[in-house]
């Protein structure tokens, strides 16, 4: 239709024909948690607002002594409630990585496919509630960024950990079936948190793996 020109053919647009999913999920593998802490993201402020005057005086950079229980603390995503949690956000990007497997565009996926928040983190991160496990201190080797080796304390949950997963998904385009699915492809191929399977920056460790608890299975618990 040429722009300007009248028509009686009005283009009629569905209504999103959204629908919810609760999926209850058990890790296979430890969730390591890979949280970018409060301490961490101040020292990085104090140092961009600081600048590069020091360098420029020939001044040495005064390194203090690492805590590391407060770095283990802070690797945590723990919501203003106070329950520790996994971002919304590592869920939708495994769901939409995964997507790609089973020849799906990323993008639709994005568009079709989101996860419910059970709460939110002080600076208001989506979290999905860990329901069951306890975090453990753990201590890596681990290289950063400009290559030097340093050592993290990290807080991870051992396999077993379990959440309950909520999908708000579009099922003109993925049917509840698919949409589990796609969350059990996401656990079992690409994975959550640090060390994933499918980590953009190795090829992981083999952490952050679950699988979908079925109703049989946790009745008979």
């Amino acid at each position: 239709m040429a722009f300007g020109k009248k028509s009686n053919d009005a283009v009629e647009i569905k209504a999103p024909n959204m629908m919810l999913v609760s999926v209850h999920i058990r890790g296979s593998a430890n969730y390591v948690c890979n949280a970018f802490s409060e301490e961490a993201r101040a020292q990085m402020a104090a140092d961009q607002e600081k600048g590069s005057m020091d360098k420029a005086r020939g001044g040495a950079k005064k390194r203090e002594p690492k805590d590391f229980n407060k770095g283990y603390l802070g690797s945590m995503h723990i919501s203003a409630e106070g329950w520790p949690g996994i971002p919304v956000i590592a869920f939708r990007a495994a769901m939409v990585r995964a997507a790609s497997l089973v020849g799906i565009e990323m993008t639709r996926a994005k568009q079709c496919v989101f996860v419910m928040c059970d709460g939110y983190t002080k600076d208001g991160q989506g979290l999905v509630k860990i329901t069951k496990g306890e975090p453990e201190r753990f201590d890596s080797y681990v290289r950063n960024d400009n290559g030097s080796p340093d050592i993290r304390a990290r807080a991870r949950f051992p396999p077993g950990w379990e959440a309950v997963v909520t999908m708000k998904f579009d099922s003109d385009f993925i049917s509840m079936n698919s949409a589990v699915n796609l969350l059990h492809r996401a656990g079992v191929q690409v994975g959550i948190g640090a060390g994933r399977p499918f980590s953009t920056d190795s090829v992981g460790q083999g952490w952050g793996t679950f699988d979908i608890v079925v109703p049989e299975e946790k009745a008979a618990e």
